[in-house]
């Protein structure tokens, strides 16, 4: 209903011609009512005979086909409360209030053990964007294509600069603008960075970043997370307090493995790039394993007439990564995961698991979970114009919809629109090993 209320305010109001005096039923009543009279007037004054009756009756004919030419009513358009709008109307003008559309299908969280939340507040948020837009707008790599946009890059500086860690580990960095983020937050911070191929390959061909106090396990020295001989590299590193280390993820792979592998490790700060929601993305995420029926905004039906089923038909229609029943179901109405599949690795491993499967992965996130967070969007789409997240599934903006003044003062109006199109719900986890 909320969802209904909020489309239905954005219809148009009437075109002035609807409001004016020609049209107005009311003044096309008043015009007739006052032209009968009149004419049986004008009849009884006119001499008797055959010819006015006539007359009388041809002037009665001609105002009848007058009344119904002129007062047939206008062609109705109907508006279903779930239409979406189109792409070209997305405008500030057009989507004020789009806040309360934030929500509006679920936000699936996983529950902590403790119910613990994180210690920054929305103020927090809104001085730390602040901040860091004149930092971001210092960035080496513009174009960063295929890798984070702005949400991410604020998110990933923002918390570990408030988390301030001793030693930040990034598993994934392709160019580089990653290793930048974290360089920016920490200064004087050790970075160890793993990844498939050096950033510096990437120089050859534009922009990148090579970071001259990082240990890369990079190209030819690359090793996967899960192979590390973590104890022996944080000794080298100095680092005995693992709670003073971060750990970023932007490697694609299931994030239930890099759970287990960093709670095996013993590391408890952990942060996840791309948070993929239930149907979308090359991997098994957290989200997906929290999308679950007996979490508020979790669970799905595939049944083809439902609410959600019409919804998500029209919001695919705006939303670039909004999924219908048909894409987030596959065969045994399996809707977790990505169509009742884990995937991997870039979605080169791609395995069907059952829901009991999937309920057991969101079991035992929550016997090690202690804090859960996602990042919520920077900015309302009327504000930033993106188009490819669907905001009924994201939780509320930082700064919302309307608020053009505040997004403006923050300098968020320099940037570029596509820098915006990059949110897929980064995530924040405080773990600790099950005591149960």
């Amino acid at each position: 209903m909320q969802q209904e209320s909020t489309l239905l305010a954005r219809r148009p109001p009437p075109s002035p011609d609807v409001l004016s005096g020609d049209d107005d039923p009311k003044a096309r009543k008043s015009a007739s009512s006052s032209f009968f009279p009149a004419a049986a007037s004008a009849a009884a004054r006119s001499a008797s005979g055959g010819f006015v009756v006539v007359l009388v009756l041809v002037l009665l004919v001609l105002l009848l086909l007058f009344s119904v030419v002129f007062s047939r009513p206008r062609s109705v358009v109907c508006v279903s409360p779930f239409e979406s709008l189109p792409r070209i109307s997305l405008s500030g003008a057009d989507l004020d209030g789009l806040a309360s559309d934030f929500g509006s299908l679920g936000v699936p969280s996983c529950r902590s053990k403790h119910e613990k939340t994180v210690e920054w507040t929305s103020k927090d948020l809104l001085k730390g964007l602040e901040e860091f837009v004149p930092i971001y707008e210092t960035r080496p790599i513009k174009n960063n294509m295929y890798g984070m946009g702005f949400d991410h890059s604020f998110g990933l500086w923002f918390m570990t600069r408030w988390l301030k860690p001793n030693l930040m580990i990034e598993s994934g960095a392709f160019k580089g603008h990653s290793t930048w983020v974290l360089r920016q937050s920490m200064p004087d911070t050790p970075i160890i960075s793993l990844s498939p191929r050096h950033p510096e390959k990437y120089l050859k061909k534009g922009p990148a970043y090579v970071d001259g106090n990082c240990t890369y396990l990079a190209g030819k020295d690359f090793v996967d997370f899960g192979s590390v001989q973590w104890e022996q590299l944080l000794q080298k590193h100095g680092i005995s307090d693992l709670s003073q280390v971060v750990v970023f993820f932007d490697d694609h792979q299931n994030e239930l493995k890099r759970l287990k592998q960093a709670l095996k490790a013993g590391f408890q700060h952990l942060i996840f790039e791309d948070n993929y929601d239930t149907g979308t993305g090359d991997h098994y995420s957290l989200r997906q394993i929290c999308d679950q029926f007996y979490i508020r905004g979790g669970g799905h039906s595939c049944f083809k007439d439902s609410d959600e089923a019409r919804i998500r038909m029209k919001r695919t229609k705006f939303w670039e990564k909004a999924v219908d029943i048909d894409e987030l179901c596959g065969k045994g109405e399996a809707w977790w995961g990505v169509r009742g599949h884990m995937r991997d690795n870039f979605n080169h491993s791609n395995k069907a698991i059952s829901y009991a499967e999937h309920f057991q992965n969101s079991r035992f996130v929550e016997s090690v979970l202690d804090v859960y967070w996602e990042l919520p969007p920077v900015a309302g789409p009327s504000l930033t114009h993106q188009t490819r997240y669907d905001p009924a599934r994201a939780p509320d903006p930082i700064v919302e919809d309307g608020r053009f003044g505040l997004f403006q003062r923050l300098g968020l109006t320099r940037l570029e629109t596509s820098v915006f199109n990059g949110y897929t719900q980064m995530v924040y986890l405080q773990v600790s090993a099950n005591t149960a």
